[in-house]
């Protein structure tokens, strides 16, 4: 079997959490031929390298969600009224009290089909029409009470942790995604989001474990320190944590 191994800050790194649980993992099934694909956290976590890896890994594929990746590209207006759409619904999903079920799931799919045909998501997520979706879904009829009062220092803040959350909608990592026999995510959240979208795409099962990782108190915590080690310590606006929390 062919499986590709789903990780966010950790395997193959040195550091990293479930990274002893993931080597365990690959190791205990050398019948079976694996491929990682890797979202690292930090600079520093890809300077002190990575574990040494068996012979049935037959491949590595990284990229940093710390690092911008803008591409370059700008929408043309029908590319900008499909980002609109979709990302209305997805925000609609996040904001709403009573969202409608498919709402969130829609409006992801309808980014992530744009992203693979178009590229610019990186400034899509980030432009001025964003950050008024997100507004809009905060102000709108039925919106959660802890998210109604999100000031614009509020609305700016999750729009910029939502851009770094998707960054795998961009990735180039799809067609190969497509050829493995199953995705196996470590970890729920960004590190299951290409197994979501080869599934999405391809059909290609996902399988999804987590392993001693409160993965929501991370993402709370890394939107906390969004300035870096400057900013440790500070805790998210109620407004912003209520959005991410989701």
């Amino acid at each position: 079997m062919r499986i590709g191994l789903l990780t966010e800050g950790g395997y193959p790194y040195a550091t990293g959490e479930a990274r002893l649980w993931c080597d365990r993992l690959v190791r205990g099934l050398p019948q079976h031929e694996f491929e990682l694909y890797a979202l690292s956290r930090s600079a520093e976590q890809e300077e002190r390298g990575r574990v040494v890896l068996p012979e049935h890994v037959t491949r590595v594929w990284t990229a940093p969600l710390w690092a911008p990746a803008d591409d370059g590209r700008t929408y043309s207006r029908r590319e900008r009224r499909r980002f609109a759409d979709s990302f209305k619904e997805l925000v609609r999903g996040i904001c709403s009290g009573d969202p409608e079920p498919d709402s969130f799931a829609s409006g992801l799919y309808g980014l992530a089909e744009l992203a693979r045909e178009q590229g610019g998501m990186y400034a899509a997520l980030r432009s001025e029409t964003a950050v008024r979706a997100v507004e809009a879904g905060c102000r709108a009829s039925g919106a959660r009470r802890s998210v109604q009062r999100a000031q614009v220092a509020d609305l700016l803040d999750f729009v910029d942790e939502l851009e770094r959350l998707l960054r795998p909608l961009s990735l180039d990592w799809y067609e190969d995604l497509r050829e493995v026999d199953v995705c196996h995510a470590a970890a729920g959240g960004i590190a299951a989001l290409p197994g979501l979208l080869a599934k999405r795409f391809f059909g290609v099962p996902l399988l999804v474990t987590e392993y001693g990782v409160q993965l929501r108190a991370h993402y709370l915590e890394h939107a906390a320190d969004p300035a870096g080690p400057a900013a440790e310590g500070a805790a998210p606006r109620p407004a912003v944590r209520a959005l991410l929390a989701a």
